[in-house]
């Protein structure tokens, strides 16, 4: 499209008002080219922090928070928490806030809450507290505060009742708690300048989204539950280079599940992770789109959208560097690969099925805003000028003063020659040679060269000239024709500059008014790269789509360990039938290294990924309610817990006893070896015997134990709610074969069986007696009687063989 100049020209405003107008009417393919291709430079990408504002009252919880990496607010509207606080603890766990702001009369159980938290972050990651007055978190000043604020997303047309409207749309107002909250962590954010400590006093903080986030449905799952299935694990980056940048992801679920290709999409996939949900809805949506990915005949337009997926750029770090006025070169390029991949994208869904609802919403979401952002950037940005200037230039026609300037400014060199020519026969015969130049914010000069007799200062003077410098041996001047060239074309540099960065600012206030589009686009190629990952996932390890039934109950085909058959050369798959009335709790036992504890982590990894909406590792799979997974299965030992192994691990299985109903799962693997044998036999059966007593209303319980006894002794009562497994293995000769296969029963040398009785059980009931009747003969009154002799010389040895006839030596521990 061809600009006509008009001899009345307009001004930049007016013309680029005009080009918006024009490219909402043009379509992206004709008038929206892709920008050269340019290297492109890698960032530091800042590590973002978390500010959190907390207010509990009667049992009401609201939050809020600032995110640095993408500028945005998130707020949870009003939430019941009990007195624990546990939801608050959940999400402090999740958004891990560098700072938590709350008022300064507060409840007593908060204000506990937050001083003791250091004792169980560490010191080291333990959150600033800061308390403001509770004046500061009043209602209707914290609704002042929220109204009267400017946010870049508002268009600046909006009278005062339209903005009310506006904010009243996304921001639930009728959550009194989440809105002072709100009120607190603005005035906090003016007060400390989160990210603007250097600007000037009047740019404030930018705030670029308003986001709503909610935990319900979430599975409750400890940071021992996720350390122990590995579903993040940190290492320490192997290169020298990186060693005080941070962390790398070990081989942990979200490693191999993580083939995202833009760094929302890998920031979603963790949240998700952080957040399995019991909703079956949102679950079965998001298997819907890994199902349609995986058909064979939709190969390719899974490889268009991971193309696009690639250009997806960091739009949030660019709208805050529009708020401040910092926008580079790289992005504009950066915004514009972006809007123009996710047009893409739009174009892509819109020809796929609308029955599933995620590209049904692409096409909604991704409005015609993108045209007029693409088409702007590509019929203003000089993507080539401004690289090679490395500032914002325009294109030509865009504004005709600035054309006529440039033109100007790039015929100057021959109309300079001709201005020299004739100021040389002005000068004395002595000069051999002369020239004008032009430095920016100076203007125009005369330079000549340095003569053999100027010695001193006074010996560069030269009538009608004004001396102004000497650079390089060449003596710099004003003449009156250069004064002339100065009042006639001025400082054309600078002018044009100026005029360029006066566009700049004003496609800057337009594109942050179509800021939302930008959000949306986003929030949602996020979740379009997250299942494009699963499903890429899913085809490479034949992975099936699990089956959600409100019954209680966990039912697999062929179940694999998702990280432990990528490790071996061979893995063994084994099934898991956990019935809603049979079998709820299932004791595993086999000797060491038989496969009892990663048959218990895959049992919780299929769960836990059915839970987030993937496909999982195995046949069939059909996941029952689970409203938790609760585990004892590694000790997380640390120096500033101040705990024992044992005490910790008693810890663990107190959270499960405390906290599973007949909707979670609970994973044990060999508590109580970490004390003497009889207390850990004791408090594994009170812990089964706890749960058995509930009946049907008891959680799925997996345990692997070595403590054959506890069959041995019946300490467990007979009941179809508990099923003995046993891992299978061979004895061949001195050697130990393992074969990984779970079978029904228990094992005892090598031969699982079905129950275990011994013939001198008569014999241990005498010794029993005859052990009691010789205490009871004891006068503990008297002094001369020694207690500690008599434990360790009758009772201790009698024990061992009337528990162990077989074998004392061999104890629990044995095959």
């Amino acid at each position: 499209m061809r600009y006509v100049q008009q001899k009345c020209p307009s001004s930049p405003a007016t013309q680029l008002l005009e080009l918006a107008r024009m490219s909402t009417t043009a379509s992206l393919n004709t008038h929206c080219l892709p920008p050269p291709p340019v290297p492109e430079q890698e960032e530091e990408q800042e590590q973002p922090q978390i500010y959190m504002c907390v207010l509990w009252y009667v049992g009401q919880l609201g939050i809020t928070y600032y995110d640095t990496g993408d500028c945005s607010v998130h707020f949870m509207p009003d939430m019941p928490d009990n007195e624990d606080l546990k939801l608050l603890q959940k999400v402090i766990d999740e958004v891990l806030p560098r700072c938590i702001v709350t008022s300064a009369k507060q409840d007593h159980n908060i204000a506990k809450f937050l001083t003791n938290m250091g004792a169980a972050t560490g010191d080291v990651d333990k959150p600033e507290i800061v308390l403001f007055p509770n004046i500061d978190f009043g209602l209707e000043v914290s609704k002042q505060r929220i109204l009267s604020r400017q946010f870049p997303f508002i268009p600046s047309h909006m009278t005062a009742t339209e903005k009310i409207l506006y904010l009243s749309s996304i921001i639930p107002f009728e959550s009194p708690l989440m809105v002072r909250a709100l009120g607190g962590l603005l005035k906090f954010l003016d007060r400390r300048r989160i990210g603007v400590e250097l600007e000037d006093s009047t740019i404030g903080v930018p705030i670029l989204a308003f986001k709503k986030f909610v935990l319900m449905d979430i599975v409750n799952m400890d940071q021992d539950t996720y350390c122990v299935l590995q579903i993040f694990k940190s290492e320490v980056h192997p290169s020298v280079y990186k060693l005080a940048s941070g962390l790398k992801e070990g081989l942990s679920l979200y490693g191999i599940l993580n083939r995202c290709r833009c760094k929302w999409g890998e920031k979603l996939m963790r949240l998700w992770l952080m957040r399995p949900t019991r909703n079956l809805t949102q679950l079965n949506k998001r298997l819907d789109v890994i199902q349609f990915f995986l058909l064979a005949q939709n190969h390719e337009t899974v490889l268009t959208l991971q193309d696009c997926l690639k250009n997806i750029k960091n739009v949030p770090q660019i709208l805050r560097r529009m708020t401040l006025s910092h926008t580079k070169v790289s992005d504009w390029q950066a915004l514009y690969k972006t809007v123009y991949s996710a047009v893409c994208l739009r174009d892509t869904c819109r020809s796929l099925p609308s029955s599933i609802e995620l590209f049904q919403t692409i096409s909604q979401v991704f409005t015609d805003d993108l045209h007029y952002i693409a088409s702007l950037i590509s019929k203003v940005v000089d993507f080539e000028g401004s690289i090679s200037e490395n500032r914002f230039t325009v294109r030509p026609n865009v504004d005709s003063t600035i054309d006529e300037k440039k033109r100007k400014l790039m015929g100057l060199s021959d109309f300079l020659t001709e201005v020299a020519r004739k100021e040389l026969e002005t000068l004395d015969n002595r000069i051999p040679s002369c020239c004008v130049i032009y430095i920016p914010l100076i203007g125009f000069l005369l330079s000549i060269p340095r003569l053999p007799t100027m010695l001193d200062k006074s010996d560069f003077e030269i009538e009608g000239l004004d001396f102004m410098f000497l650079s390089e041996d060449k003596l710099h001047y004003r003449s009156a024709r250069t004064k002339e060239l100065d009042s006639i074309l001025g400082d054309l540099h600078c002018e044009i500059r100026d005029q360029e960065t006066l566009i700049m600012h004003q496609m800057q206030t337009k594109i942050l008014e179509k800021s939302a589009v930008l959000n949306n686009v986003i929030e949602y190629t996020a979740h379009l790269d997250v299942l494009l990952a699963l499903a890429v996932m899913a085809r490479e390890n034949s992975y099936s789509r699990p089956c959600f039934t409100h019954r209680h109950g966990i039912y697999i085909k062929d179940g694999r360990h998702p990280l432990m058959e990528l490790c071996a050369k061979t893995f063994v798959p084994n099934p898991v039938n956990s019935g809603e009335a049979n079998g709820r709790i299932k004791i595993l036992t086999g000797p060491n290294s038989s496969g009892k504890s990663v048959y218990l982590k895959m049992v919780g990894l299929i769960t836990f990924m059915a839970l987030i909406g993937s496909y999982v590792p195995a046949a069939e799979a059909e996941i029952g309610a689970v409203d938790g997974i609760y585990t004892r299965i590694h000790s997380r030992e640390s120096v500033s817990l101040g705990l024992s192994t044992f005490m910790i691990d008693l810890n663990q299985v107190a959270k499960a006893v405390n906290n599973a109903t007949e909707r979670s799962l609970v994973l044990i693997d060999e508590f109580g070896k970490g004390t003497n044998t009889v207390d850990g036999l004791s408090l594994l059966a009170a812990v089964l015997r706890h749960w058995l007593n509930q009946g049907t209303q008891c959680p799925q319980v997996f345990v692997s134990t070595n403590f054959h006894s506890l069959v041995q002794l019946k300490l467990l009562p007979d009941t179809p709610l508990v099923q003995y497994l046993t891992m299978e293995t061979h004895q061949d000769g001195d050697e130990l074969i393992f074969f990984y296969q779970l079978k029904e029963g228990l094992i005892r040398n090598g031969k699982p069986v079905r129950c275990i009785d011994h013939p001198s059980k008569g014999n241990q009931l005498e010794r029993c007696k005859s052990l009691v009747e010789k205490f009871l003969c004891l006068d503990l009154d008297d002094p001369h009687v020694d207690l500690e002799k008599f434990m360790s010389q009758e009772v201790l040895p009698s024990a061992a063989s009337i528990l162990y006839p077989c074998n004392p030596r061999n104890m629990d521990y044995m095959l």
